[in-house]
């Protein structure tokens, strides 16, 4: 633990292991023997950020993965725009649902929406990474929010009050699932890069292990005791963006009134972000369909390959929910653990 390429694809040959690849498109091996558990310690290091996050998986001996993840944007503006369509709809007395006013969370502590997503993210990948790694411990990088009403300060602090109230919530989702929280401080974070020599790049967007896995991966390595990043190989994770289903289209046809419907979760029988492999364009996910013939967008670049595919010509594996690259870094290159 972890194995290594050429043993996995071994064991695969011979029938010893079957493969397995989770909704993060980590690909990985399930043993189909007996095997005595000899598993080193694992930590998660996460360093939460506005629009990219850092990730990495950390051993005593070695560093099992690290990851990059677009935060997800997107909620705000979405939700803005499903009131203002309620509202028009109203406007012009169409069917809708009837107004609820006696359901409402009063008296609780409510999530805003993008914060809720963006915290919940991170539980899902949280989830993602322990159904193929025995993980012990999360470090988690300590934002600090001041919440506090200061003087000439009331609307900074309440931008940054779900911030406070979100990660909180992350904290108790955390330890619920049986995991020990760790949390560090953004001078220590900086301190243990500066003990192990690392350096971090300006670059922020760039899909690099300096960007954002260097700092996940120094506050997880305090913990167990490694030495130095055995590989800054890196996943690139991009949220696919599913459209629910809509009433209709934003506006009507060009030739009168009519709204067409819009939206969905289901193409011919399958669900949206199936990962299916076909058999002219390789690795795509099922991203809608019309006519009954399947749009297929690349797995990795979210690009439309094709948008006549036939479901004959595709091979079921898995459904993801997240796209996936992978970057090539230093050290040695390894497979996840069976």
């Amino acid at each position: 633990m972890p194995t290594t390429p050429a043993r996995a694809r071994l064991l695969l040959k011979q029938g010893k292991a079957k493969p397995y690849r989770n909704k993060l498109g980590i690909f990985c091996i399930i043993p189909t023997y007996a095997v005595e558990p000899d598993n080193q310690p694992l930590v998660v290091g996460l360093d939460p950020g506005s629009s990219f996050e850092g990730w990495s998986v950390v051993g005593t001996r070695e560093t099992v993965a690290n990851g990059m993840l677009e935060a997800p944007k997107h909620v705000k503006k979405a939700i803005g725009t499903r009131r203002t369509l309620r509202r028009a709809r109203r406007h012009r007395k169409c069917w809708r649902r009837p107004a609820r006013f006696n359901n409402r969370l009063s008296g609780r502590r409510l999530l805003p929406p993008s914060t809720f997503a963006r915290w919940n993210t991170r539980i899902r990948i949280l989830d993602q990474l322990q159904t193929i790694l025995p993980i012990t411990d999360v470090v988690v990088e300590d934002v600090f929010a001041v919440t506090v009403a200061k003087k000439n300060c009331r609307r900074w602090n309440e931008n940054l009050s779900p911030l406070e109230v979100g990660k909180q919530w992350f904290y108790q989702a955390t330890r619920d699932r049986g995991l020990d929280l760790h949390l560090r401080a953004g001078y220590e974070r900086k301190e243990l890069r500066e003990r192990f020599g690392l350096k971090k790049t300006k670059q922020k967007s760039k899909p690099v292990f300096a960007a954002h896995a260097v700092d996940a991966w120094v506050i997880a390595a305090d913990v167990p005791g490694a030495e130095c990043p055995a590989e800054q190989g890196l996943y690139y994770w991009t949220p696919i963006r599913f459209f629910r289903r809509q009433l209709h289209r934003l506006q009507p046809a060009k030739n009168g009134e009519i709204r067409k419907p819009y939206g969905g979760t289901r193409s011919p029988g399958l669900s949206r972000g199936t990962l299916v492999r076909h058999v002219k364009h390789g690795l795509t996910y099922i991203g809608g369909s019309s006519k009954g013939k399947m749009t297929l967008p690349n797995a990795v670049t979210g690009g439309w390959v094709t948008q006549t595919a036939k479901m004959e010509d595709c091979m079921i594996l898995t459904r993801i929910a997240w796209r996936t690259e992978r970057y090539a870094g230093m050290g040695r290159r390894h497979s996840s653990p069976a």
